[in-house]
């Protein structure tokens, strides 16, 4: 079982989320969050005053999948997620030890 997190645009949570239910993937963790990466923030115009802000907001889509899905979802996130610029955002992919169910209790894959 794998762990895949996804950090993308807020703008294309919708395009993400349709994708990754289109391939049967529906269960999933959304959460707000503010990152940087290369391009280190923008500059913004504000009241006449350029003011610096380092810290742009994304969305973190997490989901637990098998071993056999792992690239297919990979190649779907990377689509739907892509404009081509700086900040498109990064996959990571982690493994798990267990899964448990809190409901039944059940455990590992079938948990999922």
């Amino acid at each position: 079982m794998k762990k895949i997190e996804a950090i993308v645009r807020p703008e294309k949570l919708k395009h993400v989320k349709k994708a990754l239910e289109e391939c049967g993937q529906v269960a999933m963790t959304i959460t707000e969050v503010k990152g940087r990466g290369e391009q280190k923030g923008i500059t913004l115009q504000f009241r006449g005053k350029s003011m610096e802000v380092d810290t742009l907001p994304k969305v973190k889509i997490e989901t637990v999948v098998r071993d056999e899905l792992v690239e297919p979802l990979i190649n779907v996130i990377s689509s739907a997620a892509k404009t081509g610029k700086f900040g498109d955002g990064k996959i990571f992919v982690s493994s798990l030890e267990d899964v448990i169910r809190v409901r039944t209790g059940e455990r590992g894959e079938g948990a999922l």
